[in-house]
């Protein structure tokens, strides 16, 4: 078994991809070592059903064969995964506990860059709980759990910054990475779905490496 699986299906393939590698290939040779194609070259073709954020961490499903991506990805569209995140954050928020709504969209002038933009953004919506508050460095630092029921580009790190505590190691709605926070300090620590086979949830657990 590969390394990075943590469950093998004959539908699908749960992994744990490592902060600072990509998703799926980027643009160009030099952005072709990815996840995805650590996988096919232990398991052959595998399809992708969602992403995460090159310095993310965390849980990712993907699918062996087409039916089997075309019927997780209706599971994501249709926002019946859950996903947990947890992170920490350069500051406090303002409840232990929370509902995040705003509009975002790509700033198009300045990509990737995603922007608050009520008139024409698109909704996206995070619930979040405190889980610690303590101080390291300068400040104080929230360890929180996310609960994203939409799963728009960058929403978490958007999020953080717009309720004012932007997400540790951050490069671009942060601070960028320190000695202190040498990552951006994002896990994707839980993934629930239904089986594509049986109908049944099935869901995965990942301990947080920071």
């Amino acid at each position: 078994m590969n390394p990075c699986v943590l469950y093998e299906d004959p539908r699908f393939l749960i992994a744990d991809k490592p902060p600072g590698l990509l998703s799926v290939p980027g643009k160009g040779p030099e952005k072709g070592d990815c996840l995805a194609s650590r996988l096919e070259g232990a398991y052959g073709e595998v399809y992708t059903v969602h992403r995460l954020d090159q310095g993310t961490s965390g849980l990712m499903v993907f699918a062996r064969d087409r039916e089997c991506q075309r019927l997780l990805g209706r599971q994501f569209e249709a926002k019946d995964v859950r996903k947990e995140y947890e992170a920490l954050l350069l500051g406090i928020l303002p409840e232990e506990k929370g509902r995040a709504v705003f509009f975002q969209r790509l700033d198009p002038d300045n990509r990737p860059w995603q922007i608050i933009d009520p008139d024409r953004g698109r909704e996206s919506v995070t619930d979040w709980q405190v889980l610690d508050v303590f101080t390291r460095g300068k400040g104080p630092i929230t360890r929180v759990r996310y609960f994203p029921r939409t799963g728009r580009t960058h929403q978490l790190r958007l999020h953080s910054r717009e309720l004012g505590a932007p997400i540790a190691g951050d490069p671009l709605y942060g601070f960028g990475e320190t000695e202190e926070f040498p990552r951006l300090m994002l896990h994707g620590a839980y993934l629930e779905f239904f089986h594509p086979g049986t109908g049944k949830p099935i869901g995965f657990r990942l301990s947080v490496p920071f």
